[in-house]
């Protein structure tokens, strides 16, 4: 039996409910919408760490951040990784990538045992960074530093220059048409196409959509998240749908040209993003908390078993996308991956399903965090830099939700004493997952008022 071809839709900083499939209201996601109702939507999808480099390293390894060494932005993947794209290569996969990758340089200084500093932010990125995906290669470290919404450059295999003019998404979009038209090899591909979007342009401090977004989604509903809190969402959510909407016509294009191929049909697609956003509404920042609206991620997949318009409410993260893509190209999944294929919840082959997901949280914090379908719990490091630290021996309970009477999380009990079992319980539980993750069984002391 031939192998499906794989097409991996990445974007950067894209909450859940930008799609419509996950109630939003405005018209910013048809085409995404329509291949949730052919293929398998997934309601309960969370990244593993909600920082763009360590979501990437557990994606592209199926192993948490701690164990990659990629526990913050701005640390290199080690050389002797296995990606994803090195056991499809060898199960006799093209396997190819465009976009960003944040996961060649190492650049700040940290506490813990990882490499020297190279810097490859901007700069061609040499074949051995590149993470296993050897037969084609248009990228670059971070597109935000060798880009703008309306142009910019990626590199190609012979770490060339290659310039592009127009709406970033669209460019990039075409890079990957130009692809799929050229491709003539006698094996199934792997295409990881990574979009930047919608994630902020740094240099310029906002979020930036195609012209006329501002006006267009203007009349947007406030998610119940961001209602009440300060940050920056009101002058950049426009402009942030605009981004999803960009990418929803974008996935079309592609859609489009499988079809005119004629290998849509043997093409399985998923779409997924690294972490979320909050506004500044939880830090300083954008994502880099316990919180839904960073960590609640869009994932849909379609093809092969991955159909009928299923909606799968059982709790899983990024860490179970390494295993599934392994599974469709019949590779066995290695022992050291940590999550379980989400065929198994297709087909009912599981038994005792975990009931949450861990979470790992760095750079605002040395931080650690459980979400149940009820409950979110969350520990930090005492006086400890998220930047300069990937672990730690003793935490103090710093979140507790209750996600059914309070699902925009803006009543934290952790200093309630009337929840102290529940957080008993959830204390036992997430030094378990610790320890699976392979960290040290920590102390965790309960939040004193």
């Amino acid at each position: 039996m031939n192998k499906p071809n794989i097409l991996f839709i990445f974007t950067d900083q894209q909450r859940h409910d930008t799609l419509g499939c996950y109630g939003q209201e405005l018209d910013i996601s048809p085409n995404l919408d329509k291949i949730a109702k052919e293929g398998v939507k997934f309601t309960n999808a969370f990244t593993s760490q909600p920082v763009c480099g360590p979501a990437r390293s557990c994606l592209q390894t199926g192993l948490y951040a701690t164990e990659t060494g990629c526990y913050r932005n701005g640390i290199a993947l080690p050389l002797n990784s296995r990606t994803i794209a090195h056991y499809l290569s060898e199960a006799g996969y093209f396997v190819g990538y465009i976009g960003k990758w944040h996961l060649a340089s190492t650049i700040l200084p940290s506490k813990e045992d990882i490499e020297k500093q190279i810097d490859f932010q901007d700069k061609p990125i040499p074949p051995e960074r590149r993470g296993g995906y050897k037969d084609f290669w248009l990228a670059t470290d971070l597109l935000e530093f060798t880009s703008h919404p309306f142009g910019g450059h990626l590199f190609d295999s012979d770490m060339n220059k290659i310039d592009f003019e127009g709406y970033r998404v669209d460019c990039v979009t075409d890079f990957a048409l130009d692809f799929l038209d050229s491709y003539n090899q006698n094996k199934p591909f792997f295409l990881f196409l990574s979009y930047l979007e919608p994630h902020q342009q740094n240099d310029m401090e906002k979020f930036v959509g195609p012209k006329s977004s501002r006006e267009k989604f203007q009349n947007y509903k406030i998610p119940g998240d961001l209602k009440g809190l300060e940050g920056d969402w009101q002058e950049n959510y426009p402009d942030y749908l605009g981004c999803c909407n960009s990418i929803d016509k974008n996935v079309q294009r592609l859609y489009e040209k499988l079809k005119e191929l004629g290998i849509l049909e043997n093409t399985i697609i998923f779409f997924m993003s690294d972490h979320g956003c909050h506004f500044k509404t939880r830090n300083w920042e954008y994502k880099r908390s316990c919180h839904d609206s960073s960590i609640h991620i869009p994932l849909i997949i379609k093809g092969e078993e991955f159909v009928g318009g299923k909606k799968i409410d059982e709790m899983v993260n990024t860490l179970n996308v390494s295993p599934t893509i392994l599974r469709i190209a019949g590779v066995d999944v290695p022992k050291q991956m940590k999550g379980q294929p989400l065929q198994l919840l297709l087909n009912k082959e599981y038994e005792n399903w975990p009931e949450e997901v861990f979470i790992q949280i760095s750079e605002s914090q040395v931080g650690r965090a459980l979400r149940t379908k009820k409950w979110k719990y969350s520990i930090r490091a005492p006086r400890k830099s998220g930047f300069l630290f990937m672990k730690s021996d003793k935490y103090i309970e710093d979140c507790l939700y209750d996600l059914e009477d309070d699902p925009f999380e803006h009543q934290n009990l952790v200093k309630d004493p009337s929840y102290s079992d529940i957080r008993k319980e959830l204390r036992e539980l997430i030094k378990n997952y610790m320890k699976k993750a392979g960290e040290n069984v920590p102390e965790i002391k309960p939040y004193k008022v």
